[in-house]
């Protein structure tokens, strides 16, 4: 069946834009990712070579990429990330929008849409955002100064949502001309950051809507010994203290054991900051009304002999009765725990999800699923730090399949006029793409 419209894929990674175009009926006519391991496993499950460099393809001496109805790139988020120094365009990948305007410049694609983490719309990069937004106007596009931020735990199933909150902002722009896109500075947002109507993310129910059934657990989801009994040694700390509370909730403040000192003896040294000052006090009078359980618990388990990052503990579980009925994460400043209905967002490094219902990591198969891959996509070949980092650092699915959709029905009207075969092919779309993606091989 021949293509209703065409797209290139820019910053490809393994291909969650690639996922939901080809699905709405799109044809890849280029696909651009530097990184080899992330380009094999694009070319391995899509059959599009995706090995290039931006640099090289799109800059002052022209851009050597055809034509295209539809341009989506998920652009280096590590300049505006919270993990990164947040230099925005001063550090070199920055300027790789530059490289994506060049493409603009030249074709004027009818739809553009860039993604990035949500940190690109925050007070620090005020000015990344103005240049951007200022840029695509000038182009001829219309495209909304409030930033387009959505998560797949916001859709539900049925909309091709998933239990995870990951938020990211959208950059979803369409051409109208340069003189209209002057003219129209008013324009909303596709989406908005909250729920679809009638949909509560509370409702996420982890062993039926991500969760596998294994006979066998893969390695790379088992728990250690030693991680084992951090948990353990926490879970008793949550059962006695609920048990001496009388059944009241924990403390949403982090908990840190080191700093279990009468407030008599709380030494705050110069120049400590406020938040940190408030934490301090807090588990201070914690610890008064807690001494004895406390102190009896900390030699049973000889907490100190823990690493530093794992003598503390984050409770963000609400009215959970245990920390193995949670879900957890081991970070730098200790084990957070969250209410088991849907997963923080994957990120690109470490601390993979422990599901603690399970008593295990979530495997690899599971963290596709979460950003919408169905379960024939393939990551042959490589270690599951590899797949995971790639998850993590990919876009949802059914988000863009949402917020083009979204797009879609906010421009209808243009899209008529310039580009209706594409209108229709978004617009005829099922409300999910995850049917048409569990029948592909």
């Amino acid at each position: 069946m021949a293509a209703k419209f065409t797209y290139i894929d820019l910053f490809a990674g393994i291909g969650g834009f690639h996922a939901a175009l080809s699905a709405m009926g799109g044809e890849c006519v280029a696909a651009v990712e530097i990184d080899p391991r992330a380009a094999a496993i694009y070319e391995m499950n899509w059959g599009t070579p995706a090995l290039a460099d931006i640099t090289e393809i799109a800059n002052d001496n022209g851009v050597k990429l055809p034509k295209h109805d539809v341009l989506v790139a998920g652009f280096p988020c590590q300049p505006f990330s919270k993990s990164g120094a947040q230099r925005g365009m001063d550090e070199t990948r920055g300027t790789l929008y530059w490289n994506i305007l060049k493409i603009i410049e030249k074709h004027h694609p009818a739809i553009v849409l860039l993604e990035n983490v949500r940190n690109l719309a925050g007070p620090r990069h005020v000015h990344e955002w103005e240049v951007i937004i200022e840029t695509l106007r000038a182009e001829g596009y219309r495209v909304s100064d409030t930033p387009a931020i959505f998560s797949p735990h916001l859709l539900d199933k049925k909309h091709g949502g998933r239990p995870q909150i990951r938020e990211r902002v959208f950059i979803a722009a369409t051409y109208v001309g340069k003189k209209l896109s002057q003219a129209d500075l008013e324009v909303e947002p596709p989406v908005s950051n909250k729920p679809i109507a009638g949909w509560d993310p509370q409702n996420w129910y982890l062993s039926a809507d991500l969760l596998d059934a294994h006979d066998e657990l893969p390695e790379e989801s088992l728990l250690s010994k030693e991680e084992i009994k951090w948990i353990d040694a926490w879970d008793d700390f949550v059962l006695k203290m609920l048990k001496s509370r009388k059944g009241e909730k924990l403390p949403g403040f982090p908990l840190w054991s080191d700093s279990w000192v009468l407030p008599e003896d709380l030494d705050i040294e110069e120049g400590t900051p406020g938040w940190k000052i408030d934490f301090l006090q807090k588990n201070s009078n914690f610890y008064a009304d807690h001494q004895k359980l406390i102190d009896s618990w900390k030699t049973k388990w000889k907490v100190s002999e823990f690493p530093p990052s794992r003598r503390k503990l984050e409770w963000q579980a609400q009215d959970a009765q245990s920390l193995w009925e949670t879900v957890m994460h081991f970070r730098p400043s200790g084990i957070r725990a969250k209410k088991a209905t849907y997963l923080p967002a994957l990120v690109a490094i470490t601390q993979t999800s422990i599901i603690g219902p399970e008593k295990r990591r979530l495997t690899t198969r599971e963290a596709a699923r979460l950003q919408g891959f169905p379960d024939s996509f393939k990551f042959d070949g490589q270690s599951p730090a590899a797949t995971f980092k790639q998850l993590g650092n990919g876009v949802n699915i059914g988000v863009v399949w949402h917020v083009l959709k979204q797009l879609a029905e906010r421009d209808a009207k243009i899209l008529t006029k310039r580009k209706p075969e594409l209108l229709d092919a978004i617009s005829s779309s099922p409300m999910s793409p995850d049917a048409i993606l569990r029948k592909r091989r």
